[in-house]
C-alpha cells in the first residue's frame, strides 16, 4: 500500500512522489492551513499542543487525518503503511499525539528533514494509533520526510521504539518489511543489472526495488518539465492497477491517487486514478500567513472530481476538520 521516492536533479532540483494505494474509498480532500493555529494531539487529556509555525497544503484520509502533504518551506510528509509497526503503549503520562495528526505536527512546526530529526529522536510524545475507519484492524503507518535540499528521513515504530533512518541517500519507501530489511533485500537487485531484469510484481519488496532503480536511471536534469515527467513516469510505474488488490496480501491494494511535490518551485501535484487530469497547487501564491482561513479543495467521492492545470484559486474557505483520536 503505497510507493514513496525522491528525485534529486542538479542545482538544487528536489521532487517527491507518492502513490496512495488502499483498497475502499478514502475519502480524500485536499486542505490548505495557515501558519498560527493552535493545534492538540487529540490523544486525551495529556494531548501534545502546539502552534503551527508553517503554512501546509495537505492531502486527508477520510477527513480526519493527514496523509500527504507539503509545507512552505518545502518540508513533505508522506505517511504510508507498515503492518510490522508496534506503537508504545499510553497511559497518558507522558504527552500524547494521535497517528492522525503524526504527519501534520512536522508540515507545521518544521522547515527541514534535520529539523524534524532533532526533535523526533528524543520522543517527545507518544504516538498513539486506533482503529482504521470502518475496519476492526489499528492504523499501523511509518513516515517519510523529504526538504528542499533533498535530505530524507524514514521513521518507523519498531518494538515501540521510534526508528529513524536519516540520510539523503533514503530516496525510496515502500511497506513491509522493516526499512533496514527493505535495504538489504534490495542489494540483491542492485547486483543484478536493472536494465536486464527487475522484479515485477505489486509486491511492496518489488516496488522498493523497481523505484530504487528507475529513480536513479531516469534522466538528471534542472528542466522542470523533463524531471517531472521522468519522475511521474516512475512513480506511475510502480503503481497498482485500479481494481487489484490481494486479500491474502494486506501490502497490495488499488492505487487511489498520486502526489509529486516540486520542493523548487513549491508545486503540489495530485493525480486522481478516476479522473483524466493532473492538477497542481501552487504553494508559494497561497496566502497561508496568520489569521487566514483554512480552505479546502473538495476532490469528490473517489477523487473523481475533475480539476485540470493550477487549480490554486478553486479552494474554498472551510472549517478545519478534527483529526481522528483517542
Amino acid at each position: 500500500m503505497c510507493t514513496r521516492l525522491v528525485y534529486l536533479g542538479p542545482n538544487d532540483t528536489v521532487i517527491t512522489a507518492r502513490s496512495m494505494d488502499w483498497k475502499v474509498d478514502l475519502g480524500t480532500n485536499l486542505c490548505a492551513f495557515p501558519r498560527g493555529m493552535t493545534r492538540e494531539g487529540c490523544a486525551g487529556p495529556n494531548s501534545i499542543q502546539w502552534t503551527s509555525k508553517y503554512g501546509s497544503v495537505v492531502a486527508t484520509a477520510y477527513d480526519m487525518c493527514t496523509t500527504d502533504g507539503v509545507n512552505e518551506a518545502g518540508l513533505s510528509a508522506n505517511l504510508l503503511w507498515l503492518v510490522e509497526s508496534e506503537y508504545p503503549a499510553y497511559d497518558g503520562s507522558t504527552p500524547g499525539l494521535s497517528i492522525a495528526a503524526w504527519a501534520q505536527y512536522v508540515l507545521d512546526c518544521f522547515a527541514t528533514v534535520q529539523e524534524a530529526v532533532e526533535v523526533l529522536a528524543a520522543e517527545p510524545f507518544t504516538v498513539v494509533t486506533a482503529a482504521v475507519p470502518g475496519e476492526d484492524r489499528l492504523a499501523t503507518l511509518h513516515m517519510s520526510l523529504s526538504d528542499a535540499r533533498g535530505d530524507s528521513a524514514i521513521i518507523e515504530y519498531v518494538g515501540g521504539r521510534a526508528t529513524i533512518h536519516h540520510s539523503r541517500e533514503y530516496q525510496v519507501m515502500t511497506n513491509s518489511p522493516i526499512f533496514d530489511q527493505q535495504l538489504a533485500v534490495n542489494e540483491y537487485w542492485k547486483q543484478i543489472n536493472g536494465t536486464v531484469m527487475l522484479p515485477g510484481t505489486n509486491r511492496a519488496a518489488d516496488r522498493f526495488a523497481r523505484a530504487s532503480f528507475y529513480v536513479d536511471a531516469i534522466p538528471q536534469t534542472d528542466d522542470p518539465r523533463s524531471a517531472l515527467a521522468s519522475t511521474f513516469s516512475v512513480i506511475r510505474n510502480v503503481s497498482v492497477p485500479l481494481g487489484i488488490s490481494t486479500p491474502d496480501e494486506p501490502n497490495i491494494s488499488s492505487t487511489r491517487w498520486r502526489t509529486v511535490v516540486d520542493h523548487k518551485r513549491a508545486l503540489y501535484f495530485f493525480e486522481s486514478a478516476m479522473t483524466p487530469n493532473t492538477f497542481w497547487v501552487d504553494v508559494a501564491s497561497m496566502d497561508l500567513g496568520e489569521g487566514t482561513p483554512v480552505r479546502k479543495l473538495g476532490l469528490g467521492p473517489n477523487e473523481s472530481t475533475v480539476y485540470s492545470g493550477d487549480s490554486t484559486d478553486q479552494f474554498e474557505r472551510a472549517e478545519a476538520f478534527t483529526f481522528a483520536g483517542a
